[in-house]
């Protein structure tokens, strides 16, 4: 199917149907570098809808141990090496036109970024953290729970006091 141009190879696991003509998803594709790896970070708060930042590169969480072996020009990746427990919170599959995805849900995606904040923006992280919180569908308890799991409780509540 390669030689008769029916499929490209992208690395030594996977190939690209060639003659695909629909849209290609950005979350799609990286998942094909990226076997194991979830979307998190601003591209899945852009997925959320918690910020208007359109991020150059899609961001995709590995476990710490992992590798990726091949990284494409298109989509651009941005990795981060999350430790075990970060990893594993938090996983859900979504669709889009392109196909399923990992992706992290929505409370874990903004924990994750206010634990990051230093490194993603401070305003950045103040418009995503007010965002969810004028979700009619936010779930507090559960943000909450997320933030205890993975050591920001505490800045957490220092935002909610500021926020609310």
């Amino acid at each position: 199917m390669v030689e008769q141009n029916l499929l490209s190879r992208i690395n030594k696991k996977m190939y690209e149907n060639a003659t695909y003509s629909g849209d290609d998803s950005d979350y799609v594709s990286a998942m094909a570098y990226a076997p194991r790896g979830v979307i998190c970070m601003m591209s899945a708060a852009r997925w959320y809808g918690l910020t208007g930042y359109l991020p150059d590169a899609v961001d995709i969480a590995i476990e710490r141990n992992m590798k990726v072996s091949t990284l494409p020009e298109w989509p651009r990746l941005h990795i981060w090496y999350f430790p075990g427990k970060r990893y594993e919170t938090g996983i859900i599959a979504e669709q889009d036109e392109g196909g399923q995805f990992r992706i992290y849900n929505i409370e874990k995606t903004v924990v994750d970024i206010l634990y990051y904040r230093n490194k993603i923006g401070i305003e950045e992280t103040r418009e995503i953290l007010k965002n969810y919180l004028s979700r009619a569908d936010r779930n507090l308890p559960e943000l909450h729970r997320y933030a205890d799991k993975l050591g920001c409780g505490k800045t957490l509540r220092t935002y909610m006091e500021v926020l609310l």
